[in-house]
């Protein structure tokens, strides 16, 4: 709970103090024990009996903190792209030393287990594994359960993202055999953008000590935290915490807890389906930009623009009538065809979807293409789980 104090301020007319109440400022310590318990609540979350870190910043500092501890010379890593931080990872590890091999595949579809197996079969030394769940960028999602059992035939590594599935779909890192589960609440889980977690097996801890490369004494850091915190028993914290964050990471998963994770991973399910089925209705040549809908991320929907349309533009004049929607074109290259519908966290509702659908079809009938209002908000509510 937060406290309010008063702090004072000057006024140069009456020459007097008066007082200010500030509801975010002047917190009280967090306390290491708070903070353990936020850990364990992360943990408990994820449905895991390995060690959970929350690291203090957004959760790219857990996502290059976790390869550079645990990447090396020596390395061999097999880096799945399915949008574009699969790109990043890979990256990362060569920067490290690593020998990788990238298995990319169109941005519209998923990676399988049988792709994943072929890869071992023709590079037996691969010894680590990175891997994106779902790619909000792209709208896609990846079957972690099966490529975990293939991970674990090969007894590599497993890195997984899942900063972007978390509270949208299943995230079980001890199930799934991952090694290293990384995780954010900005998105699905609805909470803060600036701290994050990474749960990390007992492989991955001996993966980092025993990497001479590994950061010590740095931000980046995951060994300092286990040596300095997770070892000494979670009694004295590294550095003062981000408390703000702290508290609202802790605030957001009360919030799960209490509407329940099965049925917020229902909302976000529906949200998808809802999207999916009255984009299609809508028409004005939309599409779902990932073919198949067992494919498609429940995070997030992704469409093709219509031939002959700028996929930036439109969504810029749907958001002229509502700059609150969910809704953004593609990054980079994808910024001319792709526009994404982001139902996560709050909007992860109908009228989030139906308002978004509604603005869209509205900027396509201003581009003078047929669009079937009705039909899209019918399909939509029809879609609704």
């Amino acid at each position: 709970m937060v406290r309010r104090l008063r702090s004072t301020a000057f006024d140069p007319v009456t020459e007097e103090s008066t007082a200010v109440t500030h509801p975010f400022l002047d917190l009280p310590p967090l306390s290491a024990a708070h903070f353990a318990a936020i850990e364990d609540r992360v943990a408990r979350l994820l449905d895991t009996r390995q060690d959970v870190v929350i690291m203090q910043g957004e959760a790219l500092l857990p996502l290059e903190g976790a390869i550079r501890a645990t990447a090396g010379r020596g390395t061999v890593a097999l880096n799945v792209i399915t949008g574009p931080y699969g790109q990043t990872f890979g990256d990362w590890l060569r920067d490290c030393g690593a020998t990788v091999y990238d298995l990319a595949v169109p941005f519209h579809t998923a990676v399988t287990a049988a792709q994943i197996r072929d890869a071992f079969a023709e590079h037996p030394e691969i010894d680590f594994v990175s891997l994106v769940h779902a790619e909000a960028a792209t709208g896609n999602t990846n079957p972690v359960a099966e490529i975990g059992a293939a991970v674990r035939e090969q007894g590599a590594l497993f890195y997984l993202d899942a900063v972007a599935s978390v509270g949208a779909e299943p995230v079980l890192p001890d199930a799934w055999g991952v090694d290293l589960c990384v995780i954010g609440a900005q998105k699905a889980m609805g909470g803060p953008a600036g701290v994050s977690a990474v749960s990390v097996s007992e492989r991955a801890w001996a993966r980092m000590a025993a990497n001479p490369r590994a950061p010590r004494r740095s931000y980046l850091s995951l060994l300092d935290w286990k040596e300095r915190w997770v070892d000494a028993g979670r009694k004295a914290l590294l550095h003062a915490p981000a408390q703000l964050e702290m508290l609202a990471l802790d605030a957001c998963v009360e919030r799960i807890e209490a509407e329940g994770l099965a049925t917020v991973m229902s909302r976000h399910t529906s949200a998808a389906a809802a999207t999916r089925a009255g984009a299609l209705a809508l028409g004005g040549g939309l599409e779902p930009y990932v073919h198949q809908a067992t494919e498609a991320a429940p995070v997030a929907t992704t469409l093709r623009a219509p031939s002959g349309v700028v996929a930036s533009e439109l969504v810029a004049r749907a958001l002229a009538t509502d700059p609150t929607l969910p809704l953004a074109s593609g990054g980079g290259a994808l910024a001319k065809g792709m526009i994404r519908v982001n139902h996560y966290g709050p909007d992860a509702t109908p009228d989030a979807v139906q308002a978004s659908l509604a603005a869209l079809g509205a900027a396509l009938s201003e581009k003078g293409l047929a669009v079937n209002l009705e039909a899209g908000r019918r399909a939509a509510e029809g879609g609704w789980r």
